[in-house]
Order: C-alpha cells, then sequence, then structure tokens
C-alpha cells in the first residue's frame, strides 16, 4: 500500500466509517507514598500523552505488521534476542516501541511511513498539574489527587474527542489500562467532548458506532498508536527531534494544553496552544511560545 501521507486536514466522505485507535505515554502519577513529589523523577515522566490514531485499513495495516513480525522471527539476525523470544510475550507477539530493539523500531516506523494514517495528541505537563493540585489541596484540605490517573484520562480524553476530526461515523478502539475495561467511562468522555463540540461550533456528529476495549496484540492500530506516542514523548521528555520529524507529516496536530498562547496582532488569549502543519511542532516553536507569553 503506497501512500503519500500528509497532515493536511480532509474531511471524510459523509458515509465514511472512520477507526480511531486510543492510548497514553507516560504516567498519571504525581506523588508516592506518604505524599512524596515524584514528578519528573527517574521512573515517573513529566507529560501525561494521549492519543488517536486514524487508520484508514485496518485489515492492511494489521497483515503488513504481521509479515514483518514473522520475517523477524525467522531472521538469524535476531536469533536469540530477548524481546523476540515468544515466550517473554513482547516483540514477538506484539510491537511495542520501549520494548522493541532499535533495528526493529526502524522497520516499524518505516512501515507505518507507508500507510495512510492521522494522529492526533493532546499533552499535559505534570509539573503545572502539580501545582494545581498543590493550590487546590490548600484550598480544599479534604482534596486528593486520583492516583489512579482516572480525572486526568478522562480529562484527556474530553479534550482528544472535542476536536473534529471527521464528519462520518466512527469507531473507537482504546488500550485498556489495567485491568478492568473502562468503555462506559470512556463513551462519557466522549459524549462530553460532542457536546462541548456542539456548543462552541453548533456542529453536531454522529456518535461512535462502536467503541471497544482491547490489547495491543489483538489490534495493529494500537501497536501503530503505540509507536506515534512514543516519538512524541521521546521529543517531550528528552528533547529529541528526530523521530518527531519522522511521524509528523502523519500529525494532524498536538494540543499542548499548558502552554498559553500569547495575545498579540489583536488576538484573544485561548485556553492552549496547538501545534500543526502551520504552526510545527519543534523546540523553537514550543520554547518560543513560552517566552513570548512571559514577556506579555
Amino acid at each position: 500500500m503506497s501512500v503519500v501521507p500528509t497532515n493536511t486536514y480532509v474531511a471524510n466522505e459523509p458515509d465514511a466509517i472512520t477507526t480511531w485507535f486510543v492510548d497514553e505515554a507516560g504516567d498519571p502519577a504525581l506523588f508516592a507514598r506518604g505524599g512524596k513529589v515524584v514528578v519528573a523523577t527517574e521512573g515517573c515522566s513529566r507529560f501525561f500523552i494521549e492519543g488517536k490514531l486514524e487508520c484508514r485499513d485496518v485489515d492492511v495495516l494489521a497483515a503488513d505488521l504481521n509479515r514483518l513480525r514473522s520475517e523477524l522471527l525467522a531472521d538469524a539476525y535476531f536469533k536469540g534476542v530477548p524481546s523476540l523470544d515468544p515466550t517473554r510475550q513482547r516483540t514477538a507477539v506484539n510491537f511495542h516501541a520501549k520494548d522493541d530493539p532499535t533495528e526493529v523500531r526502524f522497520l516499524v516506523f518505516k512501515l507505518l511511513a507507508q500507510h495512510e494514517l492521522r494522529f492526533v495528541a493532546v499533552v499535559r505537563d505534570k509539573l503545572k498539574l502539580l501545582d494545581y493540585a498543590t493550590q487546590r489541596r490548600r484550598i480544599e484540605p479534604g482534596y486528593r489527587y486520583d492516583a489512579n490517573g482516572h480525572e486526568l484520562y478522562d480529562e484527556l480524553t474530553r479534550r482528544l474527542f472535542s476536536r473534529l476530526h471527521g464528519y462520518g461515523e466512527h469507531r473507537v478502539v482504546f488500550a485498556q489500562r489495567g485491568h478492568k475495561p473502562r468503555t462506559r467511562a470512556f463513551m462519557d468522555a466522549i459524549a462530553h467532548g460532542d457536546q462541548a463540540l456542539e456548543a462552541a461550533m453548533g456542529l453536531k456528529r454522529p456518535k461512535p458506532t462502536e467503541v471497544i476495549c482491547g490489547f495491543p496484540r489483538d489490534h495493529a492500530g494500537l501497536q501503530a498508536a503505540d509507536y506515534f506516542l512514543w516519538a512524541l514523548q521521546r521529543f517531550y521528555e528528552r528533547g529529541e527531534v528526530r523521530f518527531l520529524d519522522f511521524i509528523w507529516p502523519q500529525t494532524l496536530e498536538v494540543i499542548d494544553m499548558d502552554l498559553m498562547p500569547p495575545k498579540r496582532r489583536g488576538r484573544d488569549r485561548g485556553e492552549f496552544v496547538i501545534f500543526n502543519k502551520e504552526h510545527p511542532l519543534t523546540l523553537e516553536s514550543r520554547a518560543g511560545v513560552g517566552k513570548m507569553d512571559r514577556e506579555i
């Protein structure tokens, strides 16, 4: 399947069915036992990211990833590589960017670039979230931050689905978190996003025809979403740009909820900054927003 990827938005046909695969990167933790702050320390991320990835032909993507996995398992070069040992339930079962060897990661990224995929993500800076939780605790002594991240996860889901990325029917497949599926909570968050969209823009969108909670090993789209999120996470956590640059042609937008756009040239200050084709996400552009904001 040969496709020239683009991050220029083209609306779906009215009767088209859009499939979005949803996953997250990072962890929601702010505190450890005893209230110790652990944000941005070893083993705890500074950012929490949720993303949705549209795949136009799920069957073709699944066939291509399965074929690549079979080739890797049969390749003598990878003999003895732990993650390709089927008993370890890692790369040999499903692709996961964090666990996959560097050579495998390169091949997966090259494969994904050949498919018609569109990526959208929402990012929260947990240091800003820590400030909020600390201040709220001072005002409301009984307040406790949700250590399981349900509140944060639902907030990002609402924001992710309050943006219009397709007019036709759509189905959603999201990665299961923990041992209990959260299908109802997820559907409620999507419905909240639809209501916000209708209130803000007067647009009414069909509700998802199907919402599925599943594991990446069963959904090629979730494996692909994991790769896109990993690339974005490396940018935010480590300042690595090459992976982000590679997926950017297939990225519609990145919503940075903790950057405030500057009020310039008569524009009103908005709620957050959106990086897209017209305003690409780079180290300079993200730092520049914060700099301009401080100057105002």
